[in-house]
């Protein structure tokens, strides 16, 4: 891609689903709201704006955008005409080069916001505030889409907003250190998308970000989130006793002594990883105690929202399903799997394909073939063809199906389903 191009911009738009005509009608909009005359934008204005050929639009349409978009121009990729423009959120392949450098770069983040005379304004906690509602739809669009390239780009471009704004103007110690907790949110989200789309060498390089700027804020509930996700990120890439560290790391944590809830997924992030070593005891041991904590945890307490599942109990069915299903326990998994889809929200997506997929797999695994098949069909279509965990284990179940039933009417089905969604994936990318 063209560096003068504002990517920024671009994966806003693909991440709510605009195209340039769409942008152009609803800046429209809002002009006329701010002026009370219609504005004059079309597609090429918004392809002039993506093409980098535009800076900085003027102030009226610059602040119609930002009331469209939730988000100040210069998060959408837009320059200052004095200032100098910056970096745009890297791309999966070239991230690994790119990337700033952990230490030196966020040292000197701090060293500049704290100098004599770099500020020229008050940063307060209304941006904290705004950065906070950034991250709440980082996180919807997380539960519904799940490991899209987009959903990384665009929090690790917020985690760099949020990192200018320490050089942005004055604060005090309690701003600046949500500042980075904010951060370090953005990141660990950034990482998670990572992780989830399986880009296992660009989580890896979230994480030391993630794990660097979480140590700068002190908030033990993202460093929790942090380890626990690297804790998981091991366990996707096959390397149990690197995932059993990183969530003891989790684990140690004060705050998982301060609320039960941390505790639970502590325990149940450790059983999934215990389930891939083969180790029963060891897998209903750290369930019993993941739900010990559970039903400890104040119900009333107030927590991050990336915390909804695990205060409903869906996170624990979900990783317990994880558990007995590496162990070959089907039967178990199934109940789990059941209970999971039950508990969580109708708008976690990602997380019921997931768990529908593996149910299928566990029926499979307990020889119904066709009650197998009908459960995978359940799938839904786009989260299939578009999410790379999904996809993979759909392929794992059509070879198991393949080997458990080879020449069956049932198989004969799953594959003109996998034919069809093959064909309405490619027409969506045409």
């Amino acid at each position: 891609m063209d560096a003068t191009r504002n990517s920024a911009l671009e994966v806003w738009m693909a991440e709510h689903g605009h195209s340039s005509n769409s942008l152009a009608d609803a800046v429209n909009d809002a002009l006329e709201r701010l002026t009370g005359r219609a504005g004059g934008l079309d597609g090429s204005s918004i392809r002039s704006w993506k093409a980098g050929r535009v800076k900085w639009p003027k102030s009226a349409t610059r602040k119609a955008l930002e009331d469209v978009t939730g988000l100040p121009a210069i998060a959408l990729g837009f320059v200052p005409r004095s200032r100098t423009p910056l970096k745009p959120a890297p791309s999966q392949e070239d991230s690994a080069m790119k990337r700033r450098t952990l230490v030196g770069g966020i040292a000197a983040a701090a060293a500049a916001a704290a100098a004599p005379g770099s500020s020229h304004r008050r940063i307060g906690m209304s941006d904290v505030d705004r950065l906070r509602t950034r991250f709440a739809e980082v996180i919807a669009s997380d539960h519904r889409h799940g490991g899209q390239l987009g959903i990384e780009q665009r929090a690790a471009t917020l985690a760099d907003e949020a990192l200018n704004l320490q050089n942005a103007g004055s604060a005090t110690q309690r701003v600046r250190g949500s500042l980075y907790a904010c951060a370090a949110s953005f990141r660990s989200s950034a990482m998670w998308a990572a992780i989830d789309g399986r880009r296992y060498d660009d989580a890896k390089g979230h994480m030391r970000e993630a794990q660097a700027l979480a140590e700068m804020s002190g908030d033990q509930a993202i460093k929790f989130r942090i380890w626990s996700h690297t804790g998981t990120m091991y366990r996707h890439m096959g390397r149990p006793a690197d995932a059993l560290a990183a969530n003891d790391v989790a684990r140690n944590l004060n705050i998982t002594r301060r609320d039960p809830l941390f505790a639970s997924l502590g325990h149940a992030r450790q059983a999934a990883t215990y389930g891939l070593t083969g180790d029963t005891a060891a897998v209903a041991r750290s369930l019993g105690h993941a739900q010990d904590a559970l039903e400890r945890a104040d119900p009333d307490l107030a927590r991050p929202m990336w915390m909804a599942a695990v205060h409903t109990g869906a996170e624990l069915e979900t990783l317990a399903l994880a558990a007995h299903f590496r162990l070959g326990n089907f039967e178990q998994a199934e109940t789990h799997a059941h209970r999971s889809l039950t508990l969580l929200c109708p708008r976690m997506r990602r997380d019921r394909a997931i768990n529908t997929a593996r149910l299928a797999a566990a029926q499979l695994g307990q020889g119904d073939v066709e009650l197998a098949v009908t459960t995978a069909m359940e799938v839904p279509s786009d989260i299939a063809a578009q999410h790379a965990r999904v996809t993979r284990m759909l392929y794992e179940f059509g070879a198991a199906l393949d080997a458990t039933a080879p020449g069956s009417a049932a198989i004969q089905a799953w594959t003109e389903q996998v034919a069809d969604r093959t064909t309405a994936a490619q027409l969506c990318r045409a």
